[in-house]
């Protein structure tokens, strides 16, 4: 892939004509702008978007938001539609870490507030939500109640006193997706889940106290309960070791699957089935009790955080009550309704490293939020700024309701790990009034800020071309890492 091969159509917008290759069913359309291209142009990420691009069923686009990078078959930051039901569902357009997602809880009190209590506070958020690799959680499930979790989600948490009503009712899908199956996913996949259940996890997993710094759009701030100095909470993580061997097993079982089906496919990790296949259906049914699966476990930690908060907090400020903002998800496959070429049209629609940006006047919002838009949330790199944005109608027309999730990686962990010593960024964060609580120095360097883009130019794009706008800046204060 060349810089000469994309041809810019609008000031953030390029496109790779279908007419690059001749397996490409729609063209591939990246937002980004000049910088972002030419970083795109150092991996694979633009590439792999062309392949997506030949993806039998594809509607419109295959599509990248600014924050994409290399991934497994799709780029990270992709997007694609396929028609419902007979279009593909690809396990690389979902990837490894099924519903990994994001939560943002907020708090009724401000900065100077808590500023005498933050070090304890990081370290009872440290020891309550369990982060690292191989770590176990607090609870030791029997297989039947682990498949009450991969069926039920966050509606299993309430039923255990782990949740409260209103957290699912600001929970993407309320917590639960339909149609989930336990009796699809793997006995490996259950014992690798089984310990790791409540617990954060390592790579660029997290928990992060924050501090809302700018307002940007006080109307959706209002909406959402944001306000200036306000103390706030992100807690990103996913399915565990459960979602990746659901992925990996599906993915094997897939390499025979496109040779049944006839599909040819540029790129073996692309593989997929027609949803409407009893692999394409097995594997969905899959997905999903892998998605509840995450689903119960950022409802976990969210327990867990809330326990720290009260623990340090009660007495010494008002409340120390989180309320759950909204959960969004950035790893998944669903069927949605969206308008294509002015028809209404049901899709399968990937979002891989991608959230969903719904618009005003969506019915599948909380009422609260149908005539502001969805919240977004789009975390930073530890050392540097996490946005709060919302959704629009533009991002309904340009890109199924989809926008970036995060910064991107622009640096692999091991070259992070070449030029970041642990210890010396530890050292940089603290000395710029951030509390950090990891277990392991290698960890932190992987996740350097400088291993990222710049989240401030992502998510400036993402504002210029209208498909979200931003809300509300958030500064890390304090950081639990694995």
């Amino acid at each position: 892939m060349k810089r000469s091969h994309l041809r810019q159509i609008e000031p953030y917008l390029y496109e790779i004509a279908p007419t690059f290759r001749s397996d490409m069913r729609v063209p591939a359309r990246i937002y980004a702008d000049q910088i972002t291209v030419d970083k795109a142009l150092e991996d694979a990420s633009l590439d792999q978007l062309v392949n997506v691009a030949t993806l039998p069923g594809i509607v419109q686009y295959a599509l990248a938001m600014p924050d994409i990078h290399q991934g497994y078959g799709f780029p990270i930051g992709g997007v694609a539609a396929t028609r419902y039901p007979d279009g593909v569902i690809s396990p690389g357009g979902v990837g490894y870490d099924i519903n990994c997602g994001v939560r943002l809880l907020a708090t009724d009190f401000t900065y100077g507030e808590i500023q005498p209590y933050l070090s304890d506070l990081a370290t009872a958020l440290y020891a309550q939500v369990p982060s690292g690799v191989g770590v176990k959680g607090f609870l030791r499930l029997p297989t039947s109640e682990l498949n009450e979790v991969l069926s039920d989600g966050s509606r299993w948490a309430l039923r255990r006193g782990f949740a409260r009503k209103e957290d699912l009712t600001f929970t993407e899908d309320g917590g639960r997706m339909e149609g989930a199956d336990p009796a699809k996913v793997s006995k490996r996949a259950k014992e690798r889940g089984r310990p790791q259940l409540g617990t954060l996890g390592a790579g660029n997993h997290f928990a992060e106290i924050g501090r809302v710094t700018e307002i940007f759009h006080p109307a959706a701030a209002k909406a959402f309960g944001l306000f200036q100095d306000q103390i706030t909470l992100l807690i990103h993580c996913g399915s565990r070791g459960l979602g990746h061997q659901v992925c990996s097993d599906y993915v094997a079982l897939f390499q025979t699957a496109v040779k049944r089906y006839g599909i040819h496919l540029p790129d073996r990790q692309l593989v997929c089935a027609p949803l409407s296949s009893p692999e394409g259906q097995d594997y969905f049914a899959a997905m999903k009790a892998a998605a509840n699966y995450a689903f119960a476990n950022r409802q976990l930690l969210t327990h867990q955080a809330r326990e720290a908060f009260t623990q340090v907090l009660a007495g010494k400020v008002r409340d120390p009550n989180l309320r759950l903002v909204y959960g969004i998800t950035h790893n998944m496959a669903k069927v949605e309704t969206h308008q294509v070429n002015g028809q209404a049209m049901k899709l399968i629609v990937h979002r891989k490293g991608a959230t969903r940006a719904f618009g005003p006047g969506s019915d599948i919002l909380p009422a609260a939020y149908q005539d502001t838009g969805q919240p977004v949330l789009v975390p930073g790199s530890m050392g540097t700024a996490s946005y709060v944005l919302v959704g629009t109608a533009a991002a309904m027309i340009q890109t199924f309701g989809s926008t970036c999730h995060g910064a991107g990686r622009m640096m692999s962990r091991k070259a992070a790990r070449r030029q970041v010593r642990g210890d010396d960024l530890r050292r940089k964060l603290e000395h710029n009034g951030i509390e950090i609580r990891a277990g392991s120095v290698r960890g932190l360097a992987e996740e350097a800020p400088v291993a990222y883009k710049d989240v401030n130019r992502v998510v400036d794009i993402v504002q210029a071309t209208g498909i979200a706008y931003k809300v509300a800046k958030l500064q890390p204060i304090a950081v639990v890492k694995g």
